[in-house]
């Protein structure tokens, strides 16, 4: 039976058309799934549901997701993503928001993660707080000094003075949720090519089901950035909350909204 699949053409271009065709076709798609992002059921005979490659050093992955949770795409994640991606399939294990930082090496930079949500206008918004555990200089210099606010600055983050509003969405920017967990934040590859990892974690963050949920109905997260010594590890939001707002206040954070897909 035909299956109401969105397939991009990215997607398309890497399994080719005779593939996708199949694929249309229903002779190569499940009918029903769980969605990769929001892990929840969903049936491609009844709903349109997006086809979601994750394309890794030497393999790849076909996933599938409701539509409405992410657009079909190709997703660059390195191999161990990949495995970690495959593994996490079915497993419904989460751990507190604002818990222990998941740390993992871009390039020279040791950076922590950390989820919550975020009260803003009256409002939970999914979050993500970054914050280096030592400082980082402008590539190619030795430093002395601190260059993480300046080099994010001039990605498009934008520096916060007091958390009073939803900050700007940056476009090219997105946080990779697969399998209902966080894999990686993307930014833009060079020369218009597929996004790559500006961060990743060396397993999959759990996240809590209000964050994902919360993920699910904005789209989006927001992540927030300070240099090292800024916000520190806290165990609960509500500390997190006024760390952030002691960095803030202190012309410490930048911030912005990334919108949740894969690229």
């Amino acid at each position: 039976m035909p299956r109401m699949l969105d397939v991009s053409d990215a997607v398309r271009a890497e399994i080719g058309d005779e593939e996708a065709e199949r694929l249309l076709a229903g002779e190569n798609a499940p009918g029903s799934y769980d969605c990769t992002s929001c892990r929840t059921p969903g049936d491609s005979e009844q709903e349109r549901t997006s086809t979601v490659l994750f394309v890794g050093d030497e393999t790849a992955v076909l996933a599938f997701a409701h539509a409405g949770c992410l657009p079909s795409q190709v997703v660059q994640v390195t191999e161990e993503q990949l495995r970690g991606a495959v593994r996490s399939i079915g497993v419904a294990d989460d751990a507190p928001a604002g818990g222990e930082p998941q740390r993992s090496v871009p390039e020279q930079a040791v950076l922590g993660v950390t989820s919550g949500l975020v009260l803003i206008d009256g409002e939970l918004h999914p979050a993500l707080v970054v914050e280096p555990t030592s400082a980082i200089v402008r590539p190619g210099t030795d430093g002395p000094g601190d260059d993480f606010l300046p080099l994010l600055i001039e990605q498009g983050f934008t520096p916060v003075t007091e958390l009073t509003g939803v900050p700007e969405v940056l476009h090219g920017w997105s946080v990779l949720l697969a399998v209902g967990r966080l894999h990686a934040v993307l930014q833009p590859g060079g020369d218009g090519g597929r996004p790559v990892a500006w961060w990743q974690a060396h397993q999959p963050l759990q996240v809590t089901d209000g964050w994902r949920a919360a993920a699910n109905k904005h789209q989006q997260v927001l992540m927030f950035a300070a240099p090292v010594g800024s916000i520190g590890r806290q165990p609960r939001e509500d500390l997190l909350r006024e760390a952030l707002d002691r960095a803030a206040a202190q012309g410490r954070l930048v911030a912005a909204a990334l919108p949740l897909a894969g690229t």
